[in-house]
């Protein structure tokens, strides 16, 4: 396998670990950044030692880069990638893949058109929890899966963020920030979802801001703060899912429990790629904690990106896709429709359940 270009648009807050993990895969060689203020890129650019600093439209002109990874704001995800895939690059995306289902069959439609990839995060679950708990799964520890639950359960965003004005506009809200992560994982271990009924609803009508730099300004709430609903799984599960930001007290709730025929299966928050995993069959008094495959358990974000260089290269699938990623996006405004509209929303798009991760390769390799 040879080494990949590749380029980072976008030198925000997450592009530090997506710099930092692209010099660990050996499929990747990180050779330029780009951002609007350019000082912010030359300080990751020094910060991680890339060499290149290009404005957006030199990383689009560059022939040497053949993968442009795309860390812009959401609203302009879908305008980045479809401009990276119209200049011969394949993409890959933070979540989500675009902010409205329009702009992502957009991307989709242009992927195909220029016979290119696109993936998309999140990639958390690749991480050995998530990878543990599909192998027990699919190896029938807890038998058939028939129902799950899953919970995002917090007060928001204020308190903490510097700049929390989004979470509360058109395209923010708790499903658009973190059902990706949920949704994601649920697919990967129940495969795609058929139909999804939801409700929403909002604490308040605005917020004001705790952390420094904006304290004492007020958010106006443009969007649901509470989403929860129904899944129905094309292969017969049936799940719950509640993504919040209206927790004001804390909640003890489990990310996600998994329940099957023969027992439970306790799967660690999405949001990280290690454990714990933990059982309860029939007739157990106790939780048992499985040893998590060997792999991927600290922060190991771009590793969809090696995953789809390596893709590239062999011409198998990659696992992050721009299927699944579009999927998960339209099941997120599926819950918001059918709040709406007070009525069923049937999936219009499916996608394959992603391969499970080899785990006998050596850590960022990803060849096979």
């Amino acid at each position: 396998m040879k080494t990949m270009k590749v380029g980072i648009i976008g030198c925000g807050k997450i592009s530090g670990i997506y710099m930092e993990n692209c010099h660990r895969f050996e499929v990747l060689e990180l050779v330029a950044v780009a951002d609007l203020d350019r000082k912010r890129a030359e300080e990751q650019a020094a910060a991680y030692n890339v060499p290149n600093v290009y404005t957006v439209e030199e990383m689009f002109a560059d022939p040497e880069i053949e993968l442009i990874i795309n860390l812009t704001i959401p609203a302009v995800h879908a305008e980045v990638c479809i401009r990276a895939l119209e200049s011969g690059k394949h993409v890959y995306v933070e979540k989500p893949l675009a902010v409205t289902r329009e702009e992502g069959q957009a991307v989709l439609e242009t992927a195909k058109r220029q016979g290119l990839l696109v993936g998309c995060a999140p990639e958390t679950f690749f991480g050995s929890g998530i990878q543990t708990a599909l192998q027990l799964v699919e190896d029938g520890i807890i038998g058939k899966p028939v129902a799950a639950t899953a919970f995002m359960m917090s007060r928001g965003h204020e308190f903490w963020h510097p700049d929390p004005e989004f979470y509360y506009a058109s395209g923010g809200g708790p499903m658009f920030d973190m059902g990706p992560y949920y949704l994601t994982a649920l697919v990967q271990l129940l495969g795609p979802i058929k139909s999804i009924a939801g409700m929403t609803g909002k604490a308040m009508n605005e917020r004001t801001i705790t952390s420094e730099k904006k304290r004492g300004q007020t958010i106006p709430v443009d969007i649901p703060t509470h989403v929860t609903g129904l899944l129905q799984f094309e292969q017969g599960a049936i799940g719950t899912l509640i993504t919040s930001f209206d927790v004001f007290g804390g909640s003890a709730l489990p990310p996600i429990e998994i329940y099957g025929t023969h027992g439970t299966l306790q799967v660690p928050d999405p949001n990280t790629f290690g454990g714990p995993v933990r059982y309860r069959l029939i007739g157990d008094h106790e939780w048992t904690e499985a040893p998590l495959l060997p792999g991927y358990q600290e922060n190991t974000r771009g590793i969809g990106v090696a995953d789809m260089a390596y893709a590239v290269q062999s011409g198998r699938a990659h696992r992050a896709s721009g299927e699944l990623a579009y999927h998960v996006l339209e099941a997120m405004w599926a819950f918001h429709d059918s709040s709406d509209e007070q009525t069923f929303y049937t999936m219009k798009s499916t996608c394959q359940r992603p391969a499970a991760l080899p785990v006998n390769l050596p850590l960022y390799t990803l060849d096979k």
